[in-house]
């Protein structure tokens, strides 16, 4: 089974409740941790791991950012993502992954945010405690930055491309969704997530 897989959630996830089938994805030196909503079914993954749809933008996104090369991450020929290639390079950066909600009822048979019905929160403040260098915690749509707002108790929510204080030293930035139907161009996106990178300190 690979290795960043929940067994145990994909055990006890029923038909009616899912529990978070990846574990938790934290470089040794986090400076930058990316939390979603909640996956999609696996029935419409690529590969195990975050963000597995392969019609999700956010590996084209990052492999135009940092090598200027939207197809840097695909295996166009299976289309399939270069999982090996992911986790080397979000190793070297100091980017993890996990998303604000531990289980789910989904109200629909899609991937959709908006029929997502949150059954556990995630527990953010234990996610930061293990990466005291984290500089960043970023979401990429509504739903997982009103899941934080929620969660953490928190008096506003930032609009897409800003962001606001969180802890002392770490910034809540929201960026535009990675998915195709959020209608912005692939390079606007990029653009966006660039700037978040810049702010986070990250090079390039």
């Amino acid at each position: 089974m690979s290795p960043f897989l929940n067994s145990d959630n994909i055990l006890r996830s029923t038909s009616s409740i899912e529990y978070h089938p990846l574990l938790p994805f934290l470089p040794e030196s986090t400076k930058i941790l990316f939390l979603g909503s909640f996956p999609p079914q696996r029935k419409r993954w690529c590969m195990d791991f975050f963000y597995p749809n392969f019609t999700n933008d956010h590996w084209r996104i990052m492999g135009l950012i940092f090598f200027n090369d939207k197809n840097y991450f695909m295996e166009a020929a299976t289309k399939r993502f270069n999982l090996d290639l992911i986790v080397g390079f979000l190793n070297e950066k100091g980017i993890g992954y996990y998303d604000t909600a531990e289980a789910v009822k989904r109200l629909k048979d899609n991937a959709s945010d908006k029929f997502l019905e949150v059954v556990e929160y995630t527990d953010i403040n234990a996610l930061l405690e293990k990466i005291p260098d984290c500089r960043a915690v970023v979401t990429t749509g509504e739903k997982a930055t009103e899941n934080i707002v929620k969660q953490m108790s928190l008096s506003e929510m930032p609009t897409v491309e800003n962001y606001i204080q969180l802890k002392e030293t770490i910034i809540l930035y929201r960026l535009p969704s990675s998915s195709r139907a959020y209608p912005l161009s692939l390079e606007k996106k990029a653009e966006a997530y660039r700037k978040m990178f810049e702010k986070a300190g990250i090079n390039f």
